[in-house]
C-alpha cells in the first residue's frame, strides 16, 4: 500500500491527491466496521459458551437424563441455546455481507475517479495512456489491500473477543499467595499441626462463617478423626492444613511455623491427600499409584497398593499393573478407584496424611482390612481421618466433633460416649447403646450392633 501511495504521487500528484480522501474514507469505514463487530463477536463467544456447556451437560448426564425421563426437555435447553448462538452468528454475518460490496463500491468509484480525471489530464497532454493504466494498477493495489484488512477485521474481532474472556481468567488473582519471605519446614518435619483459634468464610466476609474458633492439637504420629453432619465443615477443616484455602482468623501452624510462611510446594511435598472425589488419570494402574513419585520402584509401588487392599484386584485386571485406565476411571469401581487413590497418598509417605471420607465406597470389610494395613503406617505420621462411619474412628487418638462449624467435642472415644450428646447421638444411631463395650470386628462385619 505504502509503495503504490508512492508511486502514485510520483506518477501525478494531483490525482493521488483526489483519490486520497477516497483511501480515507475507505480506512475509517473498516475502523469503525472493526469497532462494531468486536462485541459482536464477543457475544457470539458467550453464546457459544453456553451451547458447549449444555451439550457437555447432557453428555455427562445422559443416564441421569434418561432416568429422569427429561430428553424432551434437554433438547428443549439445547435447541434454545443453539437458537441464540445461530441468531447472534447470523447477525455478524449480516454485518460482513454488507461490507464486501461497500468495499467494491469504493473500488469502482476510485476506477472512475481515475479513468475521468486521468482522461481529462491526458487530453491536456499532461498524462499519457500507460499512466493512466499504471495508476489504475496502482489504485488496485492500494484498494485490494484495504479490502483483505477488512477480511482480517473478522479474525481480529473474534480474537479480540477470545482474548478477553481468556484474559478473565489469567488475570484473577489466586486468593493464596506464596509468601514474600519463605521460612523452610524444620528438618526433619515431626508433623505437630495446631489450629490457633481458626474462622474460615469462603467469601471472606464476616456472614455465613464456614468454621469459626477451631482450636485443637495434633501431636506427631497421632491420629485425629473429625466426624459431623453434612456441611458441618469437615472438608474445609482439612483444607486448610495444605493451604487449599487461607483461614480468614487464627493461625494454622505446623512444627510452629504457619503454613502461610511455607513454600508452598514444600508444604504440598509434605501433605498426602486422599480427596473425597477420587481422581484418576488416563493411564496405567501404576502410573496412577505413582502419580506423586514417578520414580518409584516396582516394590514400592506393590506395597503402597497393598497397603491400600488394592493388590488383589489390580492383579485380576487384564495387564494387572499395566493396564489401562480411562479417562476419570470409568473403568473401575468407586471402591477400587478409592483404594488406588489410598495406594497413591500412601507411596509419598507424607508426614501428615489426609483421608477424607476416603473408604464411603469400600463395603465394611474391605474398610476394616484398609483400617488395618493403615494402622501400621499411620504410626509414624499424623493423620486426619474424616469419617461418616463411626467405625472408622474408633481408635483415633483424637475425635473432633463438629456442629456448625465449631467444635463442639474432642477427645477420645470413651471419653465422648461419656461428655457429648452430639458424639452418643451418632454412636447409637450406627453401632447401638452408646454406653455398651466397643462393638467385636466380627459384629462390624456382620453389621450387627453390640
Amino acid at each position: 500500500m505504502v509503495g503504490s501511495l508512492i508511486l502514485m504521487f510520483n506518477t501525478h500528484s494531483g490525482l493521488a491527491l483526489a483519490l486520497l480522501p477516497l483511501l480515507l474514507l475507505t480506512s475509517l469505514v473498516i475502523v469503525l466496521f472493526s469497532i462494531k463487530m468486536e462485541p459482536l463477536y464477543r457475544t457470539v463467544q458467550k453464546k457459544l459458551d453456553r451451547l458447549n456447556t449444555v451439550l457437555q451437560e447432557n453428555i455427562a448426564g445422559v443416564r441421569l437424563v434418561k432416568a429422569f425421563v427429561r430428553a424432551p426437555y434437554e433438547e428443549e435447553r439445547f435447541a434454545a441455546a443453539n437458537q441464540e448462538f445461530s441468531d447472534r452468528t447470523i447477525q455478524v454475518t449480516q454485518y460482513m455481507s454488507v461490507m464486501t460490496p461497500i468495499l467494491g463500491l469504493f473500488v469502482n468509484v476510485g476506477m472512475v475517479i481515475v479513468i475521468w480525471l486521468g482522461g481529462l489530464q491526458a487530453i491536456k497532454g499532461d498524462l499519457t495512456d500507460g499512466q493512466i493504466i499504471a495508476f489504475t494498477n496502482y489504485l488496485l493495489t492500494t484498494m485490494v489491500p484495504l479490502t483483505m484488512m477488512t477480511m482480517l477485521s473478522n479474525v481480529w474481532a473474534g480474537g479480540i473477543a477470545s482474548m478477553g474472556r481468556i484474559d478473565e481468567v489469567l488475570e484473577a488473582t489466586p486468593e493464596v499467595q506464596q509468601p514474600a519471605i519463605e521460612i523452610s519446614p524444620p528438618e526433619p518435619l515431626r508433623g505437630r499441626v495446631v489450629f490457633d483459634h481458626v474462622g474460615f468464610h469462603y467469601t471472606g466476609a464476616s456472614d455465613g462463617a464456614v468454621l469459626e474458633n477451631v482450636d485443637f492439637t495434633a501431636e506427631p504420629g497421632e491420629t485425629v478423626a473429625i466426624l459431623g453432619a453434612t456441611g458441618a465443615g469437615k472438608s474445609s477443616l482439612i483444607n486448610l492444613i495444605p493451604r487449599f484455602y487461607d483461614a480468614t482468623t487464627g493461625r494454622v501452624l505446623i512444627d510452629g511455623v504457619d503454613v502461610r510462611d511455607l513454600p508452598q510446594d514444600g508444604l504440598l511435598a509434605e501433605v498426602g491427600i486422599v480427596p473425597q472425589e477420587t481422581i484418576l488419570f488416563s493411564g496405567s494402574v501404576r502410573d496412577n499409584i505413582a502419580y506423586g513419585r514417578p520414580e518409584a520402584t516396582e516394590a514400592e509401588v506393590i506395597a503402597a497398593a497393598k497397603a491400600a487392599q488394592a493388590h488383589d484386584f489390580i492383579m485380576k485386571l487384564p495387564q494387572g499393573y499395566a493396564t489401562h485406565i480411562e479417562e476419570r476411571g470409568v473403568n473401575l469401581s468407586g471402591g477400587q478407584k478409592q483404594r488406588v487413590a489410598i495406594a497413591r497418598a500412601l507411596l509419598l509417605r507424607p508426614k501428615i496424611l489426609i483421608l477424607d471420607d476416603s473408604t464411603s465406597a469400600v463395603d465394611v470389610e474391605t474398610e476394616t482390612k484398609i483400617q488395618t494395613a493403615l494402622d501400621e503406617l499411620m504410626r509414624s505420621r499424623t493423620t486426619f481421618v474424616v469419617a461418616q462411619r463411626i467405625s472408622t474412628v474408633l481408635n483415633a487418638d483424637k475425635i473432633l466433633v463438629i456442629d456448625q462449624g465449631r467444635i463442639a467435642a474432642q477427645g477420645a472415644h470413651r471419653e465422648l460416649l461419656r461428655s457429648s450428646p452430639i458424639y452418643r447421638e451418632i454412636y447409637d444411631s450406627q453401632l447401638g447403646n452408646g454406653y455398651a463395650e466397643e462393638p467385636s470386628l466380627a459384629g462390624m462385619l456382620n453389621g450387627a450392633p453390640q
